[in-house]
């Protein structure tokens, strides 16, 4: 079955509820299962539980058939969202434009090309879903 991964914030942005109503319909459209990925970073010393996730998303969409949703911990986001994707064997990560910015400025750092898109297919053998944010 196909696997989705959407990494959203907590609480849900203007930019993360766009960002998960594109996974929510790449996962209905493809009958794909979809995770919902928050990350907490351990400098910012906020807890939030699969439960809070959960209840957002669904106050914001309704239920979601075939979710799950993951709170992890960690430092850098990208690098949650790239160990989640690799564990769940994500077959499409869908992040915002926003987001995409942020991985080719990390991503600028370590090689010469920035094209973020072309390094997560390299290292997650995935598509990946850039959403334009409004």
């Amino acid at each position: 079955m196909t696997q989705v991964v959407v990494p959203v914030r907590y609480p849900l942005s203007k930019h993360s509820r766009e960002t998960l109503a594109e996974a929510i319909r790449i996962a209905e459209q493809e009958g794909a299962t979809l995770t919902v990925l928050h990350v907490d970073l351990y400098q910012n010393g906020k807890r939030v539980t699969r439960s809070e996730l959960k209840r957002a998303v669904e106050e914001e969409f309704g239920p979601v058939p075939a979710a799950r949703y993951a709170v992890r911990q960690g430092l850098l986001v990208e690098e949650a969202i790239l160990e989640e994707a690799a564990a769940e064997g994500a077959d499409v990560v869908v992040i915002g434009k926003k987001q995409a910015s942020r991985w080719r400025a990390m991503v600028r750092r370590l090689v010469d090309n920035p094209d973020i898109e072309a390094f997560l297919r390299e290292e997650l053998d995935c598509d990946v879903v850039t959403v334009p944010t409004t």
